[in-house]
């Protein structure tokens, strides 16, 4: 059992002792492991909870929370490293955290700008010493944009953060910033064809990410009074679309949903009841003799991505999606699309993804997945062409994860 103090984690390398400590006495269910180093060679350490430590497993999601992408934003990271301590206090003791850690795969990194957060002298919600990485860069403007070309030089800590992306199947993430108090979704950024001309960069699932974000700021505290912190602007139900906020260029990837705090530790108290329930589909997409296919593409009709969701090499996808009917489209190489209507039940009953399998008689299951290009995909006439990386479910700081594909 870790033992966490409000504050003491913002003493230099307090975390990473927290994290080690964790580890060392919870192996069975955690795993603490490093995506990369910092500019100055520092650890992005990242803490695993879940019932398979070292390796994925079919049919458990992988989630992940990323704090502390400025440095100077500091309470994300105690609020990530307080998350740890209550999901591991808990383990096994309270039956829907138990269940919740069972059945999924859980991805904490406190800390996504470590050498920010050490140079950071005064914490502060704005541009104070410590905000960018040791280069200057500010990393929240230094990933692919999908629709304008980012020239920027990538540093370590994002490409170590887009090659963690690439190397594990995450199906939903969370991005904590200090500053107003609000629910930020996607996009960001945008033109034409996602709406922008009308201040509202709308992304094709659009109903998921406002029912994300609202079921968040709802379960809150205070963040749905959206008016918090004396900030100027208003934010209705304390959710807003990026691109209606202010438009960014290179953020994190559109998979994200961004809390944004003030840097006060009393917010733990306001956010460990801060998410909701989402349910989806998830499955397998198999061949005749029911062997995995990677790089099967899985969509529901309507919902056409520029970058589409590939199957891993257990053939598996995952779809969050509100309750109701959807027609699913499987396809791959070498073989005729597979169509079938499906009726997704409200998981906030069960904890459950509805699951199903799609068999897909001659299909090459030697096929890899493709990645996504880095260059920009929408064009204003192309909205609706390929596809994105659909995403799934689960979501906040703790009520979010009850949202699990079991």
């Amino acid at each position: 059992m870790a033992i966490l103090c409000l504050g003491v984690l913002l003493i230099p390398l307090a975390m990473e002792t927290f994290l080690q400590d964790v580890y060392r006495n919870n192996p069975s269910f955690t795993h603490l492991y490093s995506i990369g180093k910092s500019v100055e060679g520092r650890d992005l350490l990242v803490l695993f909870l879940g019932r398979f430590p070292t390796h994925h497993t079919t049919g458990i999601p992988e989630f992940k929370y990323i704090a502390n992408m400025h440095g100077d934003e500091t309470v994300g990271r105690e609020l990530l490293l307080h998350l740890i301590d209550f999901l591991v206090t808990s383990y096994k003791c309270d039956p829907a955290i138990t269940r919740l850690v069972n059945s999924t795969r859980i991805h904490i990194m406190p800390s996504m700008n470590p050498d920010g957060f050490e140079a950071t002298k005064v914490p502060d919600c704005y541009y104070s010493e410590g905000r960018f990485n040791m280069n200057g860069e500010d990393l929240n403007r230094n990933f692919p944009d999908v629709f304008n070309e980012n020239n920027v030089t990538f540093q370590p800590e994002t490409i170590a953060v887009m090659n963690w992306i690439k190397k594990e199947s995450f199906v939903l993430s969370a991005n904590l910033h200090g500053g107003a108090l609000v629910a930020s979704y996607t996009f960001d950024n945008g033109n034409s064809a996602t709406g922008s001309l009308q201040g509202y960069s709308q992304s094709l699932d659009d109903d998921v990410f406002v029912h994300l974000a609202k079921t968040y700021s709802l379960n809150h505290a205070t963040m749905h009074r959206g008016n918090e912190c004396g900030y100027k602007q208003s934010f209705p139900d304390g959710i807003t679309n990026g691109y209606t906020w202010y438009r960014l260029k290179g953020k994190s990837p559109p998979f994200f949903l961004s809390p944004h705090y003030r840097n006060t530790p009393f917010y733990w108290g306001l956010n460990h009841y801060g998410l909701g329930n989402l349910s989806g589909v998830k499955g397998q997409v198999l061949d005749e003799n029911r062997t995995p296919i990677p790089g099967a593409i899985v969509e529901a009709k309507g919902r056409r991505h520029v970058c589409p969701y590939r199957t891993n090499r257990h053939g598996e996808y995952y779809l969050l999606l509100l309750p109701g009917s959807y027609v699913l489209n499987a396809t791959a190489p070498g073989c005729e699309s597979v169509l079938t209507t499906l009726q997704v039940p409200n998981g906030l009953e069960n904890f459950s993804a509805l699951k199903y399998d799609f068999l897909l008689p001659g299909a090459s299951s030697r096929a890899g997945p493709a990645s996504c290009p880095a260059k920009p995909l929408y064009q204003d006439n192309q909205h609706t062409s390929t596809a994105r990386k659909p995403t799934l479910s689960f979501l906040g700081l703790m009520t979010v994860l009850y949202t699990t594909f079991t």
